[in-house]
């Protein structure tokens, strides 16, 4: 059943958990991320065909999660205050989510991949803290 057209919202609008809570915390990018190492040590330790699939597919679901705990802080939480006085914040979390994508940990089975990563999220976490200190 379609609603009649004066009950359709006029503007939708969309946040990290569907209500603009104000919550941010780059330790989710982290905790996925730490997730995505754990996981390509385990694949390179082990053998079994079947083990293998099932750990490259979370571990691509884990990179996706990053992507979004990032895109969210990137794009909701710093504001162009923050761009103005850290002006390698839009460098970083470039270079993050490509960290995390097809080119980097998500297409690679490589803790080391997963390590530059983790060091990505480390750079925008002290930067993070910063803004939340001023």
């Amino acid at each position: 059943m379609r609603l009649p057209r004066i009950l359709m919202p006029s503007v939708t609008v969309s946040a990290h958990c569907d209500l603009p809570c104000g919550v941010y915390d780059p330790a989710q990018a982290r905790i996925e991320a730490e997730s995505i190492k754990a996981i390509a040590e385990k694949y390179q330790a082990n053998t079994d065909p079947e083990f293998r699939t099932r750990a490259l597919i979370i571990k691509e679901q884990r990179a996706e999660l990053v992507k979004h705990h990032l895109w969210v802080l990137w794009t909701d939480y710093f504001k162009p205050a923050h761009f103005e006085k850290y002006p390698n914040l839009h460098t970083l979390f470039n270079e993050a989510t490509k960290l995390a994508g097809a080119s980097g940990a998500k297409g690679s089975a490589d803790p080391a991949k997963a390590e530059e990563l983790l060091a990505k999220i480390e750079e925008i976490s002290k930067i993070f803290w910063e803004t939340k200190q001023a």
